[in-house]
């Protein structure tokens, strides 16, 4: 397989399993907001813009919110925008009870009658709470202030700069990409080597530790341990320590690894072979523009 297959073939897995769209903050007129990706779509924390008015109770700033009819109307258009299976009887009912003093409603409560999908609620102590698709949370974050509108705005759109700029690829997601990698390479562990020679736990950790250390050796020269004896002022591993060449080069060779456990290769048949591909490797990367660019 060749080095470029295999490195597509991760930066796709990268986007099956999710990570590309992880927990990312903003800070908008000192207030920490949440934001997240689901299904391609950018949602904001209901919850962290309402600590603009009310730091101590959000939930109840939110629900005000919601009761207003104008609010209802605007979030009954967006669903039957985009939700092809929003429930509209349901909407009617609320639609008609909205503005009365004895109406109230929850997002939970607006979620499960209307079937909504742009209110969400993520639990968690940090970063859980009430979150709304960014057409919802620009809406509530007007009837918050104005201004705190216009600057979460300029906020949100920066940290999309910011992505886009990361040429996809940012430091964080590279080095999942070897901690996706390292699961197949452990996995194939398991199925070639630990089960079938029936080992105790006790040999097969040592198994994962030699095997994490063949790579460790073909690319850096040195076990982790030996690594860390020269090295106890710095916190974290070897790994830690890497460049971006480094990590991307890593990332092949755990996959590789994982093929010639595979394949019934010994340990040292594997450590020579797996060098080789290090050097060669690292002397292409040395010179390659795109691997510059993603060091930025």
């Amino acid at each position: 397989m060749k080095v470029s297959g295999i490195f597509i073939f991760f930066v796709s897995l990268l986007y099956v399993n999710g990570i590309l769209r992880g927990m990312k903050k903003i800070v908008t007129k000192g207030i920490q907001i949440y934001t997240f990706q689901h299904n391609e779509n950018d949602f904001i924390s209901l919850t962290d813009i309402a600590r603009f008015r009310d730091k101590e109770r959000t939930e109840y700033i939110i629900q005000n919110w919601m009761r207003n009819r104008d609010t209802v109307e605007f979030l009954g258009i967006w669903e039957n925008l985009y939700n092809p299976n929003f429930k509209h009887i349901e909407f009617d009912v609320f639609k008609n009870q909205a503005g009365a003093n004895s109406f109230s409603l929850t997002p939970k409560r607006w979620i499960e009658s209307v079937n909504a999908i742009g209110l969400m609620s993520k639990a968690g102590r940090y970063g859980g709470g009430t979150f709304a698709h960014k057409d919802i949370a620009f809406e509530f974050a007007a009837w918050i202030s104005a201004e705190f509108k216009l600057y979460l705005i300029k906020e949100f759109q920066r940290l999309k700069t910011e992505e886009s700029d990361r040429f996809v690829l940012g430091w964080d997601v590279k080095r999942q990409l070897t901690k996706i990698n390292y699961r197949i390479h452990t996995d194939a562990i398991k199925e070639n080597i630990v089960l079938p020679q029936k080992l105790s736990s006790k040999e097969a950790n040592i198994t994962y530790a030699n095997e994490a250390d063949v790579l460790n050796v073909a690319l850096f020269g040195t076990t982790a341990k030996d690594w860390k004896r020269k090295n106890k002022s710095k916190v974290g591993n070897i790994r830690d320590y890497s460049d971006v060449a480094q990590l991307v080069c890593l990332a092949n060779l755990e996959s590789l690894n994982a093929e010639f456990i595979k394949m019934g290769m010994t340990q040292k048949e594997r450590l020579l072979q797996l060098n080789e591909i290090a050097i060669t490797q690292m002397k292409s990367f040395a010179g390659n523009p795109m691997i510059k660019k993603l060091s930025i």
